[in-house]
């Protein structure tokens, strides 16, 4: 038993190891700072909870390098921010499928800092789910809980196997109560549009709705399959609903293959929806159930 013990202690020693030579110390808020890793050449994923200045970020590497890094783009949502610095020889970290994530696996949360170079601690995956939203209204795919003890200073490190795996980024700032990590699904959706844009833009139909029960009388005559819609009570007349031909008083049933029972719905379809992507909608209208297809516009920002 001892030399087991010993055996699993090196192992774990080893994957802190391997996973730590691609994270580094980000200082982008006062008196303490958080952690980050390599994700492309010159480019650092790292926790957006931890960027409370957008001026004067700096970087530590694994080499001593301390350099200068510009936000790149965040998404709140989802706590990710992505970060453009001089990676120098620092290679990047590569992230395991999602789908070899289970319930069971030990896992380890590594940080840097400044004083200290690398930080640990231990705990296991406790929860792997699918789709889940966060309270910032961001989406991650896989839900995927940790119980693990995580220092500040952590928030944006990695979340790695017993091997040394890289399964995703730590964050604290996503759920009230638990440790996540971000996965790589969800990081490759999110940072790629950072890269590109500095933001993640969601799906604009530019129309005011509420909840409609749809009449007894109407779903005898035709078969809908549902017991609720959404009826349009505002529509901008420049706005891409407009554009794709729908009207005030529609009530839409379905968006694709997705029943529009409630307002939350669709706000969640649009949620997956890139703007200039077609939607199929099935619409209600003067009795009879027609299809439109609709480009979704991108919704306006309110800031950063």
């Amino acid at each position: 038993m001892g030399n087991e013990l010993v055996n699993l202690s090196n192992e774990l020693a080893g994957a802190v190891e391997r996973a730590a030579a691609g994270v580094v110390a980000v200082f982008a808020r006062p008196r303490i700072g958080s952690s980050g890793v390599v994700w492309r050449q010159n480019l650092i994923l790292t926790s957006s909870q931890g960027i409370r200045s957008e001026e004067g970020i700096k970087v530590l590497f694994p080499d001593g390098r301390l350099v200068d890094a510009r936000l790149r783009g965040r998404d709140h949502g989802t706590d990710l921010a992505l970060l453009e610095a001089d990676t120098g020889s620092t290679k990047p970290l590569d992230l395991v499928a999602d789908d070899t994530l289970k319930v069971g696996q030990l896992v380890l949360a590594v940080g840097r800092t400044a004083d200290t170079g690398p930080i640990a601690s231990f705990g296991i995956v406790s929860g792997v789910s699918g789709q889940w939203k966060s309270w910032r209204s961001g989406k991650l795919n896989p839900f995927v809980r940790l119980d693990v003890s995580v220092y500040s200073t952590s928030s944006g490190g990695a979340a790695v196997d017993a091997s040394g795996n890289v399964i995703g980024l730590i964050s604290t700032g996503l759920s009230r109560s638990s440790v996540l990590a971000v996965t790589r699904t969800t990081i490759d959706r999110v940072a790629r549009k950072l890269s590109e844009k500095g933001y993640v833009s969601h799906g604009f139909l530019g129309i005011t709705i509420q909840p409609v029960a749809l009449p007894r009388d109407l779903k005898e005559k035709v078969p809908l399959g549902q017991e609720t819609g959404i009826m349009l009570l505002g529509l901008d007349p420049d706005g891409p609903g407009a554009a794709g031909g729908l009207m005030m008083g529609d009530v839409l049933l379905s968006a694709g293959s997705e029943a529009l029972t409630d307002p939350e719905t669709l706000a969640e379809v649009l949620d997956g929806t890139a703007a200039g992507d077609a939607l199929n909608i099935r619409v209600l209208r003067g009795g009879a159930v027609q299809e439109l297809q609709v480009r979704a516009g991108e919704r306006p920002r309110r800031g950063k």
